[in-house]
């Protein structure tokens, strides 16, 4: 008989399997059982490529931050550094939103991971490209990494229930309208995102203007 031009399984169709999986179900959905069965493999064969679990949800991660957009970190871009970390910061929200459930698994950092480390290095690499003194734009990177991952860790407007009843004006006088904060949730949580990162960067530029003084 002849052999299949492409192997059943490969890193990437694992990857790829593992990503849909935590995307529906979360992180608690994957085992090696469960992904050989969503393969049509048996469990063992997902050794030759990945020793543990651990290890899925790494590529996993670490797949997902090659989504984020890091262009505006391009030298021949002319965007400015406060430009360019605002446009990076939505992009990388961008993603997470559609893959909230790796989140906890982003916010542990980078370690060995490649695109992770491309990103870190695109965004410390601009920032002392800019001006900024290196161990500055190191706080610089983690306090982008600390207010996008918490964004997308979870939802403000979502924390409300879609029940009038449930804030009795006798004991929450200030919440007569949280029960349809829930119904805007997309709009809520974009308009807070954009609120703070619109004052972290302006404190920020404060900062920026008296390099050097």
């Amino acid at each position: 008989m002849a052999r299949p031009r492409k192997p059943l399984l490969s890193t990437d169709r694992i990857v790829t399997a593992a990503s849909a999986l935590v995307d529906a179900e979360g992180l608690a959905a994957v085992s090696t059982r469960r992904l050989a069965a969503e393969l049509g493999v048996s469990g063992p064969s997902l050794y030759n490529h990945f020793r543990t679990k651990d290890e899925i949800l790494e590529a996993v991660a670490d797949a997902t931050s090659a989504q984020v957009d890091l262009s505006m970190f391009d030298p021949d871009d002319d965007r400015d550094w406060r430009t360019s970390l605002h446009d990076w910061a939505l992009a990388y929200r961008a993603v997470l939103t559609r893959h909230p459930h790796i989140v906890p698994v982003l916010a542990q950092g980078p370690g060995r991971r490649p695109a992770g480390l491309r990103l870190a290095d695109a965004v410390f690499g601009a920032m002392v490209a800019a001006g900024w003194p290196p161990a500055q734009a190191t706080r610089i990177g983690a306090l982008m990494r600390y207010f996008i991952m918490g964004s997308a860790l979870g939802s403000f407007a979502r924390g409300f229930v879609d029940d009038e009843a449930a804030y009795d004006p006798a004991d929450y006088p200030h919440l007569g309208q949280a029960h349809l904060l829930a119904e805007r949730q997309e709009e809520i949580d974009e308009g807070a995102f954009e609120t703070g990162l619109r004052a972290l960067l302006d404190g920020l530029s404060i900062q920026y203007a008296t390099l050097g003084d």
